[in-house]
């Protein structure tokens, strides 16, 4: 079945909120996946949980797409039992729900392509029905009671799942305390506030747990927060944390006479929701300004329209230049332009702040593009019967959306290839002296250029060149490039029959046509034999509006990427070495090192023969190819501006070494140019056994 028809208009904010929802239970899907591993609880994830299928299944119903419903609704009724159980969930129970979430994503897909969501699969409702009484068996024996101070009102406030957390954090031998804290004039001033204080405590245990207290308080103060958590810390950490005294620390553990058994009921789904909030939120009572909760302060804005909003802003840019032109024609007339240099300096101003106002729009945090590799790796431990750990060092990097989108298959297909292809069995693994669990990493940090560098390393068999070759019937590289243009050659794949997770020899090819021909970047690798596997990619921010370097070669203007160019140098021509059998290409030196020159102009079969060569006071480029420095010689430099890129998305004119076109003001196009790819596909390689400085075209 579909929307109805009245309920359209509401789909497309439906399907973002949904997609949010997805992602975040996934996330809490996979914390509670390890708790299971390791025989513990996960209460808070539980709660989360929950707390997101809650949510979906009253947004499908408000668009009345009842297979979603269905799945989610059956779903949330077992997590409503393991949060009674203390936040424990049978081992059993874990794929039926990580199933349901797929199965619940798929049909929101459909629903994103205009077509109808299917029906939720039968078999699969009976297995999500079936895991109530498995949860209920997984609820643990009563525990050490946790005994509350007297106050009616404080105990009142906490949930049935709040107590379990704590019991159960004492069952697990840590100490389950309440830690008061008091605020004040001199405390704000030295940073020591509630929002502080809560950070703060998160680092030394888990709070279940944050209320206001008012009336009379230690020290004198009308106002104090209670602060239950469940912590390994002494009395005197927690203490230095809060500012001292006048805040105190007590103990919730107490000796209680033993009493039967409670069997479990379900709970109220509005009880159940109070529980479900975040932990360590202030009570809506707090007298304090509230901090900004989820959702609060944001506007959800479709990703059409911030395009609308660049595509706007890249018209401004090319009248601008333009605009700058025609004032410069004018100082040249001899007409006043003093006052009119002025404005146009002003707008130039403006808008690279308004550039960099719809850019912020349109960042993305890199950790929000990559939570859903988690999942993807625990789908091919089951497939490949692997033992792999994915580890995410992110931090706080952000990218265009645009990037985004085009950045992930890439790095979708490495980690299928790294689990795949190069991690071994823990069998072999054992015997080669490894752990048994394989490693995979992804790190990215943001550059100063303008790029982001994303690291993927593995610590599998490495990359095996003979096999390699014989797939590709290809004689053995000499060196790691030649074996990555091999590795992403269409069409390879060392495996002879094609499985669910690889072996149709598309991974890799893929990959390079993403990062290098699409995003203008860069792929490199490194391997040993028996130690691992690691690609390293470069991908601009921003594919849209770049800062870029204009240039002449040949009678024609060019305009290459800021971010692709490591240094401008002049090129003395009677200093420019040519060795013998070099193929029209020299040798310049730079800071005591030979680079490799080439003529731009040759390159683009710009000039005859007899007129190749670098004149007299031109510069050269230098970019990075392959991690080693090459110099392009050009006739004169005209300056930096800001460009529109405009990729060259026809695959009739699609030209390797040519990023795209753009509009430099003067109605004319202006290509593009990667300097780095030209060089590669004009056979530009460096020698295996060469010296450094020593290449050959």
């Amino acid at each position: 079945m579909t929307t109805s028809v009245e309920f359209a208009e509401f789909l497309p904010a439906y399907l973002a909120e949904v997609d949010e929802l997805l992602a975040s239970a996934q996330r809490d899907l996979l914390a509670v996946e390890e708790a299971v591993r390791r025989g513990a609880a996960q209460p808070r994830a539980v709660r989360e949980l929950f707390r997101a299928l809650h949510t979906i299944k009253g947004l499908s119903a408000m668009v009345d797409v009842e297979p979603i419903v269905s799945v989610a609704h059956w779903m949330e009724t077992s997590l409503r039992l393991a949060d009674q159980a203390g936040g424990r969930l049978p081992e059993s129970s874990v794929e039926p729900l990580v199933e349901g979430l797929r199965a619940i994503e798929q049909r929101v897909r459909q629903l994103g392509a205009g077509k109808t969501a299917s029906p939720a699969p039968v078999k699969l409702l009976e297995r999500l029905e079936a895991l109530g009484p498995h949860v209920l068996e997984a609820a643990p024996p009563p525990s050490r009671r946790v005994v509350l101070d007297a106050e009616a009102a404080f105990a009142s406030k906490l949930a049935p799942s709040e107590r379990e957390q704590l019991e159960g954090g004492l069952a697990a031998g840590q100490r389950a305390v309440r830690l008061d804290f008091v605020p004040s004039t001199e405390r704000a001033a030295q940073g020591i506030t509630i929002n502080s204080v809560r950070e703060r405590v998160a680092k030394l245990g888990d709070i279940v747990k944050v209320l206001p207290l008012s009336g009379a308080a230690a020290g004198g103060a009308s106002l104090a927060f209670a602060l239950l958590l469940i912590t390994s810390a002494d009395d005197a950490v927690l203490l230095d944390v809060v500012g001292g005294a006048p805040a105190t620390v007590r103990s919730l553990e107490a000796d209680a006479p033993e009493e039967p058994a409670v069997v479990l009921a379900p709970l109220p789904e509005t009880a159940l929701l109070a529980a479900a909030s975040v932990p360590g939120a202030v009570s809506e009572d707090e007298l304090e300004e509230p901090e900004v909760r989820r959702g609060g302060g944001l506007l959800r804005v479709e990703v059409s329209r911030l395009d609308e909003a660049m595509e706007w802003l890249a018209g401004l840019v090319v009248n601008r230049s333009r605009l700058t032109r025609a004032v410069a024609a004018l100082t040249a007339s001899g007409a006043p332009t003093r006052e009119l240099t002025a404005i146009l300096q002003e707008n130039g101003r403006q808008l690279r702040d308004l550039r960099s106002a719809i850019l912020r729009l349109r960042m993305v945090r890199v950790g929000d593009v990559l939570e859903r590799l988690p999942l993807l790796v625990r789908g091919l431990r089951r497939t490949t019967g692997k033992a792999v750990r994915l580890e995410l060092d992110v931090g706080d990097a952000e990218l265009d959306k645009a990037v985004a989108d085009r950045l992930l298959p890439a790095l979708v297909h490495l980690v299928r290839n790294a689990v795949d292809h190069a991690l071994e069995l823990p069998e072999e693994r054992v015997a080669a002296g490894k752990p048994p669990e394989g490693l995979v990493h992804l790190g990215c940090h943001a550059r100063s250029s303008g790029q982001l560098e994303i690291t993927l390393r593995d610590d599998g068999r490495g990359v095996d060149a003979k096999a390699v070759a014989k797939a590709a019937d290809a004689p053995v590289p000499e060196s790691v490039d030649g074996l990555l243009d091999l590795l992403c050659r269409p069409g390879l794949s060392t495996r002879r029959e094609a499985t669910s997770t690889s072996g149709r020899g598309m991974g890799m090819d893929i990959v390079r046509r993403i990062v290098v021909e699409q995003l203008g970047g860069e792929l490199r690798m490194e391997t040993r034999k028996g130690a691992g596997t690691t690609f390293t990619l470069r991908v601009p921010l921003t594919v849209t509006l770049v800062d870029a370097i204009v240039f002449e070669c040949a009678g024609l203007k060019y305009a290459v990427a800021v971010g692709t160019v490591e240094e401008l140098i002049d090129v003395d021509a009677l200093r420019v070495v040519r060795p013998a059998g070099a193929d029209g290409m020299g040798l310049v030196e730079r800071r005591g090192m030979a680079v490799p020159l080439l003529a731009l102009e040759r390159l683009l079969d710009r000039t005859a023969p007899a007129q190749e060569g670098v004149s007299r006071g031109a510069k050269a480029l230098i970019v990075r190819q392959r991690g080693e420095p090459v110099a392009f010689a050009v006739d004169r430099l005209v300056g930096q501006q800001e460009i529109v890129l405009r990729p060259l998305e026809d695959p009739l004119v699609r030209v390797p070494g040519v990023a795209g076109a753009t509009d430099l003001g003067d109605g004319r196009p202006t290509l593009v140019l990667d300097l780095g790819a030209l060089g590669a596909a004009h056979g530009l390689r460096r020698k295996s056994a060469a010296r450094p400085g020593e290449w050959v075209s």
